[in-house]
């Protein structure tokens, strides 16, 4: 059983207080920024069953809280500041996973440069249940929208797509062409599914050469389509060129390929480059030593992206993960 909220704040969350939080003794924190900055902000819940599992290492679960939240952030190009916390914890939640959980955020304090503002503590049936809210900085008028898309824009994204829905898959002992991986491949999925990698490297190449951009956490089909539908153009993905985990390119039958396309848990980064900006881009993805990869481009009309395999319509069972009653992506 977790000790009272009182003894969580002052055993865990009070020495992870930065500035601006006045050692979470307040109602209240206060963030400042610069006159030539605008704050961005953004937030994210997960809980389980529909973000982690039951029994997933806490560190890992506060990690991925905060992760999908900064990761949201880059995608907009601004940089991490801090963050507020909202925690729910049932009974059977003890001392040892609480201090796991924190120590997951205070390793990501050192490794982001973010800061906890405050937050609150409740109790509930059934937990852990996390939500957090995070601020960043972009410069003034500077923040990268959805809806900046033109025609003729290259699309590219950032890392692999599909290794969250793999490392999910590796965690339920679903069989497929995941299991012909090495040991270490394996593990390094299921670690791409619990703790997802922000591309903060990539904000300053996202925030001066995309003309949209999103992170994508629904499915990479599913989230171009959000970002077409705010730039009120239309999109071509080609299939062949999206980016897999390491071992599975060519493994895939139609049916798989569409799962990892469409399932959500990625977190990387989905971006619309002019193509006079696009080499550029590239290069400035590459010093940040961050891979990049196009995978098509916006088009004319307000239809939803065409997904096309080697010049042919790839079926697809559904187009992103939707959150709805009773059904989790776990």
């Amino acid at each position: 059983m977790p000790p009272d909220e009182l003894s969580i704040i002052d055993r865990y969350f009070r020495p992870l207080a930065g500035e601006g939080a006045f050692g979470l003794a307040d109602d209240a924190g206060r963030l400042d920024v610069p006159a030539d900055a605008d704050l961005v902000v953004t937030t994210d819940m997960v809980a389980m069953k529909v973000h982690f599992l039951p029994g997933d290492p806490p560190d890992t679960i506060a990690q991925k809280a905060l992760r999908v939240n900064i990761s949201d952030l880059a995608a907009k190009g601004a940089r991490p500041l801090a963050y507020v916390l909202s925690l729910g914890v049932s009974e059977d939640i003890d001392e040892a996973w609480l201090a796991a959980f924190a120590q997951g955020l205070k390793e990501d304090h050192e490794r982001y440069g973010i800061r906890l503002l405050g937050g609150d503590t409740v109790f509930v049936h059934a937990g852990p249940i996390v939500s957090i809210t995070a601020f960043g900085s972009a410069p003034k008028g500077g923040m990268v929208h959805r809806s900046g898309g033109h025609p003729g824009d290259v699309l590219y994204v950032s890392g692999t797509i599909g290794a969250g829905a793999v490392g999910l898959a590796l965690l339920r002992g679903e069989p497929g062409p995941w299991e012909a991986l090495s040991a270490a491949g394996r593990e390094a999925l299921i670690g791409r599914y619990r703790v997802p990698e922000p591309r903060t490297a990539l904000t300053p190449a996202i925030a001066e050469f995309a003309s949209a951009a999103m992170d994508i956490s629904d499915g990479l089909v599913g989230d171009c389509d959000k970002l077409t539908v705010a730039s009120g153009c239309s999109a071509t993905i080609e299939a062949e060129r999206v980016p897999l985990p390491d071992g599975l390119a060519g493994r895939l039958d139609e049916p798989t390929l569409g799962r990892l396309l469409t399932s959500g848990d990625d977190y990387e980064v989905l971006a619309a480059v002019p193509q006079a900006r696009a080499a550029a881009f590239e290069a400035a993805a590459r010093a940040a030593d961050v891979a990049v990869t196009r995978i098509g481009r916006l088009t004319e009309a307000t239809n939803p992206a065409r997904v096309l395999l080697e010049g042919c319509a790839l079926r697809l069972s559904r187009r992103s993960f939707v959150h709805e009653s009773g059904r989790g992506r776990s």
